[in-house]
């Protein structure tokens, strides 16, 4: 593995390029609030942001709020996000955010990552992108199935479970880029260096990928 300083500075190069291909990167799950960044979060587990933005209009028209959410029936409520797959354990945790949200926080969503993760269904990754995409706050860098396989292929970690290859990035990666460096990744990851087809060719950044031929 390539030395620390190394790393930092492919780091730095790579998000200059993917700066100038996705200047303004956002997040894909629709929401209009907080609390449904967090839903939606919690629903893409294993799950497209697509599916889940095709679930969320219709969910969040029945359940308005986090007291809707808490007084939900559950066969009702794994009704309603079926298609979004593993529905049980889904609908039993946002069931359980929200009155967990509504009992130790009044119904407002904590904007640490430690009140967070107090919640049901809320783990690193999910508060994490729900402070920085809702709240514009950089604890830590989410690390998805995209950012994931990127990191290992770009060569910027060796590691392969999603906590070692956040700790990895925290390291090379300057904090004010750590909300958009996933977004960035993940923009890459499903415009050109898709799983089972990598548009090598047209990589913006093959000159720096370890597994690109050059």
């Amino acid at each position: 593995m390539p030395s620390q300083a190394i790393l930092k500075s492919k780091a730095k190069a790579i998000i200059e390029i993917l700066n100038q291909r996705f200047p303004e990167p956002q997040c894909a799950l629709n929401h209009n609030n907080p609390w449904e960044l967090l839903v939606a979060t919690i629903l893409s587990a294993q799950c497209t942001d697509k599916r889940v933005n095709m679930i969320t209009p219709e969910l969040f028209k029945k359940y308005p709020s986090p007291e809707a959410f808490a007084k939900a029936d559950l066969k009702e409520l794994e009704e309603a996000i079926h298609s979004a797959g593993f529905y049980h354990n889904k609908a039993k945790n946002i069931i359980g955010c929200a009155t967990e949200l509504l009992k130790l926080y009044n119904g407002i969503l904590p904007q640490t990552l430690d009140e967070l993760t107090k919640l049901p269904g809320v783990g690193r990754k999910t508060g994490s992108v729900l402070l920085g995409t809702a709240f514009h706050k950089a604890e830590g860098i989410v690390v998805d199935t995209h950012v994931s396989r990127l990191s290992q292929k770009i060569g910027l970690t060796e590691n392969s479970e999603p906590e070692k290859i956040e700790k990895d990035l925290m390291k090379i990666v300057e904090k004010k880029h750590w909300i958009n460096f996933s977004h960035w990744l993940i923009l890459h990851g499903r415009e050109t260096c898709i799983a089972r087809r990598p548009q090598c060719e047209n990589c913006v950044i093959k000159q720096l990928c370890a597994s690109s031929p050059k």
